[in-house]
């Protein structure tokens, strides 16, 4: 299809679906998931403010202080400059997942388009078909310099065995993947990944955007099957960090503009001067630095409580969805519900039937998405009520005829 064709298609998609480039004029001030669109009122089920601290009051008076004592943004490279709030938050931040380090820098797509060429190096580059778009592209920047590029399936380790020992030992083997994957909810079969990486001398690096927050080590006391304390996905699984680098972010659960990197201090010394963003990025705003340490206060002191009532939420829209029995990859339980229309044609009147209900979603639609893989996608998050939980699930209800079944097993047909 020529470039012009998909220009077309993307026009007339927006012509007719009222989802894409929408313009939000206003949050309900009572209740924020209530977002205006033009003179429409809507259900805000495409954030990503998993814990909804983006509308808690504790953390939303948390920037005026440093403001008070930084400015809004301390604008030194932090290379040259670099303000204490960086440093306290790389300190909790390490505590909390564990870790033998960590690196802070502004965002996820500035860490995997500098960082991945540089651990890659002259090597090889195994890049897992389903991560995310920036992970393949900062894969592809490595390409650029000089790697190789190879793809490989989460489903077939035996393939990334073979391909790894294959691979010239001589020079870097890196392995990329999503920890919870942005669109089905799911966790990819990290501990068996991670064995095959560590036998065959390979670094993985796994970006766990969406998991970080909300999934976290196993406890007696837990509030639900995600863990406790939301540090991520290497911690729920129990598994350690030898061999393996995570990358996440605040931007979702913490409601913040910052990303990290956990890895061990030598690396994050070498990375300071190899990779771009610490001595040539502009740093995150001061709101953003006071957001994620008030965000660290919140967490200790009632971030259990509160993923343990967004796991009753989410558990309450993946219910119906199989007391409906349509098909959703979502086998984790995370709230991330992925559902597929019958046919890709579907989804235009899926969209104005969810607008004309008045339920906010992510929309995959072609050619954003091939025609077989139309749908859309819920995201879950702690501020949204159960009120709006019921109208979700009345709408899905109703839309349940367009709606991909499943098959005996619970699989898409």
């Amino acid at each position: 299809m020529s470039r012009h064709e998909v220009w077309a298609d993307l026009a007339r998609l927006k012509d007719r679906t009222p989802f894409y480039d929408a313009v939000i004029a206003e949050q309900d001030k009572k209740e924020p998931r209530r977002i205006r669109i033009g003179d429409k009122w809507l259900a805000d089920f495409a954030s990503c403010n998993y814990l909804g601290f983006d509308v808690d009051p504790e953390i939303m008076a948390a920037p005026a202080e440093l403001i008070a004592e930084w400015g809004t943004h301390p604008s030194w490279s932090r290379l040259l400059g670099n303000p204490k709030p960086y440093l306290d938050i790389e300190e909790q931040l390490t505590e909390l997942l564990q870790a033998p380090d960590t690196l802070v820098l502004p965002t996820i797509t500035h860490i995997h388009m500098t960082v991945i060429p540089v651990l890659a190096g002259k090597g090889t580059v195994f890049c897992e078909a389903q991560a995310h778009r920036t992970i393949y592209d900062g894969s592809s920047v490595a390409r650029g310099n000089g790697a190789t590029l190879h793809r490989w399936r989460s489903t077939d380790l035996g393939a990334l065995a073979v391909a790894l020992r294959q691979a010239p030992h001589d020079k870097p083997r890196l392995v990329c993947m999503d920890g919870i994957n942005s669109m089905s909810g799911n966790e990819p079969g990290l501990a068996a990944i991670a064995d095959i990486c560590r036998a065959e001398g390979a670094l993985l690096y796994v970006d766990d955007a969406h998991g970080f927050g909300v999934i976290g080590e196993r406890t007696a006391t837990e509030t639900s099957p995600y863990g406790s304390s939301g540090n991520s996905i290497v911690r729920h699984l129990g598994e350690s960090y030898e061999g393996l680098v995570l990358v996440g972010g605040f931007s979702k659960a913490y409601s913040s503009l910052l990303a990290f990197l956990a890895l061990p201090t030598q690396m994050k010394e070498y990375l300071k001067f190899a990779a771009a963003p610490y001595l040539y990025s502009g740093p995150s705003p001061t709101a953003s630095l006071a957001t994620v340490l008030a965000g660290f206060d919140v967490n200790r002191a009632r971030g259990d409580t509160i993923r343990g009532a967004l796991w009753h939420k989410t558990s309450r829209v993946l219910d119906h969805v199989r007391k409906l029995g349509l098909s959703t990859p979502n086998t984790s339980g995370f709230p991330i519900i992925e559902l597929p229309t019958r046919q890709g044609a579907d989804i235009e009147e899926v969209a104005e039937v969810l607008w004309d209900r008045g339920i906010y979603v992510t929309l995959a639609a072609y050619p954003l998405v091939p025609r077989d893989q139309a749908g859309f996608r819920i995201q879950v998050t702690a501020a949204n009520t159960d009120e709006e939980i019921e109208e979700l699930n009345a709408t899905i209800t109703e839309l349940a005829p367009l709606l991909r079944p499943t098959d005996g097993d619970g699989a898409g047909v």
